[in-house]
C-alpha cells in the first residue's frame, strides 16, 4: 500500500491566490461585460527592459550556432551573473558578499520554500503573522507543525505585527532555530531600519537561530538611511541566509530568474552540537535537485547590470512607485490607514471589517481585485493589500472605481 504524506491533509483547502482566482473567475463568468482591473497578485505588467531584451537575443543567436551553443550550465549559475551580483548588489553597498556565495535559481518562491529542506524535521520555526504563504505551507509540509486550530498551526512561533508595532514583530518569547523575515514586507508594505534589523542579527547570533531573510523588494526601497540587504548588518554573515529575485525588479515574472545568497561563514548544528556550514549543504541540494537557469535568460538578467539596464529597470521600479503612491492617497483621502506605499510596491489598507466581504465588494462594486489581509495569517484579519503592479492608466481607473463605491457605501 502506498502512503501519501499526511502532512499534507494539514493544510488549508487551496492557495490564497487559487481562492482568488476562482472567485474572479465565477465573477466574471457572471458579469461576461465587466473590464476587471487586478490589484491583487504581485505580477508584474510592464515588459522586459530593451536591454535584457537585446542581450535575450544576443544570447538566442548563440544557441542556434555550434560554435556557440551551451548545453548544461553550472547549477550555481554563470560566473558572468553571479560576479555581477556581488559586486553591484553587495560590495558596492560595503556588504561583503563573494560570487562563489550566490546561487542562481528560477525564483525566490521556489527557494524560499526549498531551503527548509536542509534543517532538521524538529526544528522550531517563527513566522511573522501577516505572512507570505510558502514560508508556513512548506514547513506544513515537512511535518514541523501540528494540526491547525483556530487559524493558525500547532508548533509554529508566530511572530504578530499590528498596526501598533508597524507589523515590524517583537523578537521571540521562546526559543526558536529558523526565522522567517521579510523587507520590504509582503504583504503589509512594511519596511524595517538597520536598527531594527540589527536586533534581529544580535539576537540570532546570541540564541545560536538562522534567518530566513526575503529581500525580494528591495529594489524599490528609495530612502537610503534603510538596508537593501541584511548583510549591512554586522554578523549578519553567520546567522542569515538572503533571498532576492528579479521578477519585480526587471520584470522577470514570466522568464524566472533569482538567486540566494548562503555565506560560507553561516553556520548551523549538527545534532552532537557540532558547527557545520550551511553553504555546503545548500550546494549539494542545489546541485542535485536543480539544472541551473537557462543561458539565454541569465544573459537577459546580466544586462540589468550595464549602465542602460540600470536606468531602464529604475524606471520600470519608478512606474510602479507612482502607482504606489497614487493608490496610497487615494485610500488615506477616503479615511483608511495604511502602511507601504512609500518604499514598497504593495498598500495594506485597513478595511475596518471583514478582509474576504472587502474583497468581495471592491470586485462586485468597483470590478477590482485585491487580496483579503485574512489569507496572510490571523493578523491580516480586516485588512486587504493592494498591488501597484499594473499600468498607470489601469490604476487611475481602479482608483476611480474604489472612490465610487466606498463613496456610495
Amino acid at each position: 500500500m502506498i502512503r501519501i504524506n499526511e502532512n499534507y491533509l494539514k493544510l488549508q483547502a487551496s492557495y490564497l491566490f487559487s481562492d482568488i482566482a476562482k472567485r474572479v473567475n465565477r465573477f466574471q463568468q457572471a458579469h461576461p461585460d465587466r473590464q476587471i482591473i487586478k490589484l491583487g497578485i504581485g505580477d508584474v505588467t510592464r515588459a522586459l527592459p530593451p536591454a535584457c531584451i537585446a542581450a535575450f537575443h544576443r544570447a538566442v543567436d548563440e544557441m542556434a550556432d555550434d560554435t556557440t551553443f551551451r548545453g548544461y550550465g553550472p547549477e550555481q549559475g554563470y560566473p558572468f551573473l553571479r560576479e555581477k551580483i556581488s559586486r553591484y548588489d553587495y560590495q558596492a553597498r560595503g556588504a561583503d558578499i563573494s560570487a562563489d556565495e550566490i546561487f542562481i535559481s528560477d525564483g525566490a518562491k521556489c527557494d524560499t520554500g526549498n531551503i527548509q529542506e536542509i534543517f532538521a524535521g524538529a526544528a522550531r520555526v517563527a513566522i511573522p503573522d501577516p505572512v507570505y504563504p510558502v514560508y508556513l505551507d512548506t514547513n506544513v509540509m515537512a511535518g514541523r507543525t501540528g494540526s491547525y486550530k483556530q487559524g493558525r498551526y500547532e508548533g509554529i512561533v508566530y511572530l504578530e505585527g499590528s498596526r501598533q508595532n508597524g507589523f515590524i514583530p517583537e523578537l521571540p518569547d521562546q526559543p526558536v532555530d529558523l526565522i522567517y523575515l521579510c523587507y520590504p514586507n509582503n504583504p503589509t508594505g512594511a519596511t524595517i531600519t538597520k536598527t531594527q534589523l540589527k536586533t534581529w542579527v544580535d539576537y540570532a547570533r546570541e540564541h545560536q537561530a538562522l534567518i530566513l531573510y526575503d529581500a525580494a523588494y528591495e529594489a524599490f526601497i528609495r530612502d537610503e538611511s534603510l538596508p537593501k540587504t541584511i548583510y549591512e548588518v554586522d554578523g549578519a554573515r553567520e546567522v542569515a541566509i538572503e533571498f532576492r529575485s528579479f521578477s519585480k525588479t526587471a520584470g522577470f515574472t514570466g522568464t524566472r530568474c533569482a538567486f540566494t545568497v548562503v555565506p560560507d561563514t553561516c553556520r548551523a548544528f549538527s545534532a552532537d552540537g557540532q558547527s557545520v556550514p550551511v553553504h555546503s549543504f545548500w550546494h549539494r541540494r542545489h546541485t542535485t535537485k536543480f539544472n541551473g537557469v537557462s543561458y539565454p535568460v541569465q544573459r537577459a538578467v546580466e544586462a540589468v547590470y550595464s549602465d542602460e539596464g540600470r536606468r531602464q529597470i529604475q524606471q520600470l521600479q519608478h512606474g510602479y512607485l507612482e502607482n504606489a503612491a497614487l493608490i496610497r492617497k487615494e485610500m488615506t483621502a477616503l479615511g483608511y490607514d495604511c502602511i507601504g506605499g512609500e518604499n514598497s510596491p504593495y498598500i495594506w489598507v485597513d478595511g475596518r471589517t471583514d478582509s474576504w466581504q472587502f474583497f468581495d465588494m471592491l470586485l462586485e462594486k468597483a470590478g477590482v481585485v485585491c487580496t483579503p489581509g485574512a489569507g496572510f495569517g490571523r493578523c491580516g484579519e480586516g485588512y486587504i493589500r493592494i498591488s501597484a503592479f499594473n499600468s498607470f492608466e489601469n490604476v487611475k481607473m481602479a482608483m476611480k472605481r474604489i472612490t465610487a463605491a466606498l463613496s456610495s457605501k
